[in-house]
């Protein structure tokens, strides 16, 4: 791994599992991890109900929106987590490729989103203690 650690996060919106991760890792990695979200069909914007669980907390996502997921942001990036894209993101060589299997948060409310969002950050948490062991 290179001193700065890249990840990219990529469901099939980019609305909800994958816009989660990435705010809990750039908040949690403190500015040590580059981080990346990326969707195979990205919406027209966040999920507000994710936007709504994530203020709770205690991170702004509202300006944020969903991305197309592409060959140069894979290729860009050490580790690369899936959330439901299957088998729209590409595979290249000496990549570290992990499937997290999630809830889809898409058309839920926000009461369904807290247990997808509080399992997200703790595979985020696991993840900065495999990326950053010593300073994790």
């Amino acid at each position: 791994m290179p001193d700065r650690p890249s990840v990219l996060f990529v469901c099939v919106h980019n609305a909800g599992r994958s816009q989660m991760a990435a705010a809990f890792l750039t908040h949690l990695a403190g500015g040590r991890v580059e981080v990346r979200s990326a969707g195979s069909a990205p919406a027209a914007t966040v999920n507000p109900a994710v936007v709504e669980a994530m203020a709770e907390a205690g991170i702004d996502i509202s300006a944020e929106s969903p991305k197309i997921l592409t060959t140069e942001a894979v290729r860009a990036s050490d580790v690369v987590i899936t959330m439901g894209c299957g088998d729209a993101c590409p595979v290249f060589p000496g990549k570290r490729y992990l499937d997290w299997k999630l809830d889809d948060p898409a058309g839920q409310g926000v009461a369904a989103v807290r247990p997808i969002r509080d399992e997200i950050r703790r595979r985020v948490q696991g993840l900065i203690g495999e990326l950053l062991p010593d300073r994790g």
